[in-house]
């Protein structure tokens, strides 16, 4: 039975031994950040960096309705969707020159697309703010 006791490392071993590295690694680390804080930021430079997109339905709106966005009015769409996402807005309005768009704001896709006089008596819903651009 001896032999096999030097064979297996006891628990107490193994914590004793998982507990002393774990705190000399906590020190050497300097100030710590939490894993909250840590998943925020990797998530807001992962939105930052994605591109806008737009949906099936906002390209074929696009298309059919013979609308194409200039280098200019692709920018101003994308600083108002940064702007919606900085105030918090979810589902936006942005309202580039003549064009309406409704944007999934943390998903940086546009949903749908058209002209502002196609709007039925100018009433938009399903959003919860507007960025005028």
């Amino acid at each position: 039975m001896k032999g096999i006791e030097k064979q297996f490392t006891s628990i107490q071993q193994m914590t004793d031994q998982y507990l002393t590295q774990k705190s000399d690694t906590a020190n050497d680390a300097g100030p710590r950040t939490s894993f909250e804080e840590v998943l925020r930021q990797t998530q807001e430079t992962q939105r930052a960096a994605q591109p806008l997109k737009f949906s099936k339905h906002a390209a074929m709106r696009l298309e059919n309705r013979n609308i194409s966005l200039s280098r200019e009015q692709n920018e101003r769409l994308e600083t108002g969707v940064k702007k919606a996402g900085e105030k918090g807005i979810h589902d936006s309005l942005v309202l580039v020159d003549s064009l309406a768009f409704i944007v999934n704001v943390p998903n940086k896709t546009v949903v749908t697309a058209l002209e502002k006089s196609e709007a039925d008596e100018n009433i938009f819903t399903n959003i919860d703010g507007a960025v005028i651009i």
